[in-house]
């Protein structure tokens, strides 16, 4: 198989030489044998074609990093976890799927309750895609307004609809959780990680609802990927400008030599639970 690839590659810049690698030489555990190995002398000038064709072409596309907690969210220099928050919207969200699909890579998308059994075709959709879903409350409030109690009614009731709008696939959401408005406090913060629910933070936000121009969404967008050089990227699948933005952001971010990291979830152990002490 890894002869046959390289074969195809090497059809590109070298169409005669790329014929004398034959898939067929290769041992039956995949290796090559030597001979098979030797690479024809007249490929020898086209190399650094190729090279550069791979330097130019590299896929968009990501390791998927699994994760339990919030610390295993470890991204490495140039390597960006798509997400989306407050759909699904019909029509919009589709139109993200595509474009997703067109460029060979997986987000993360972060549902609304309310909007998901608005929206439940678009919703399976988005499983069916093979993305990961997360939550984003019901009503999408801001729960640092909220009572305690008041507000995790309001992430649980998020977290059953969507549930309930999945289930006829065979399809739920994962644990990864994102607060309305960014709204945030220690006692909620506290309260979710010993629940197991991950929160997921934003370091390149689009501000794809501000009232600015796709050309300007984009440019503040690459400046803030060019400081940070990594990190996780906040759109929402809510506004039609973010249908004529992502496809140029992907691109700047092959480019530029990004990798988008698809976001998993992991079934936590006993070494990932929270270890909850007691004195007299």
């Amino acid at each position: 198989m890894r002869i046959a690839v390289l074969a195809a590659a090497l059809a590109f810049v070298a169409p005669a030489a790329a014929a004398k690698l034959d898939p067929l030489t290769t041992g039956s555990i995949g290796l090559a044998r030597p001979a098979a190995l030797r690479l024809p002398h007249a490929l020898r000038p086209s190399l650094p074609l190729l090279a550069d064709w791979l330097a130019t072409h590299r896929p968009l596309r990501g390791r998927t990093l699994a994760v339990a907690t919030d610390a295993d969210i470890a991204l490495q220099p140039k390597e960006v976890i798509l997400t989306f928050d407050d759909g699904p919207t019909t029509g919009l969200t589709d139109g993200v799927l595509k474009i997703l699909d067109d460029f060979g890579v997986k987000a993360t998308f972060m549902m609304v309750g309310k909007m998901a059994e608005l929206h439940p075709e678009s919703a399976r959709a988005v499983a069916l895609d093979g993305q990961t879903i997360g939550t984003h409350t019901y009503d999408h409030p801001n729960l640092a307004k909220l009572t305690p109690a008041a507000a995790f009614d309001e992430i649980q009731h998020g977290k059953d609809a969507v549930a309930s709008v999945l289930a006829p696939i065979g399809a739920a959401p994962t644990q990864f959780f994102r607060f309305p408005y960014l709204a945030e406090t220690w006692l909620l913060e506290a309260c979710l990680y010993v629940d197991g629910t991950i929160a997921l933070g934003v370091q390149i936000d689009s501000d794809d609802y501000f009232r600015e121009s796709p050309q300007q969404m984009l440019k503040k967008m690459l400046a803030r990927l060019d400081h940070e050089g990594r990190g996780i990227v906040l759109f929402h699948d809510i506004h039609a400008k973010t249908l004529v933005v992502l496809p140029q952001f992907l691109q700047a971010l092959s480019d530029r030599g990004y990798t988008v990291v698809q976001l998993v979830a992991k079934k936590p152990s006993v070494f990932t639970e929270p270890v909850v002490t007691a004195s007299r």
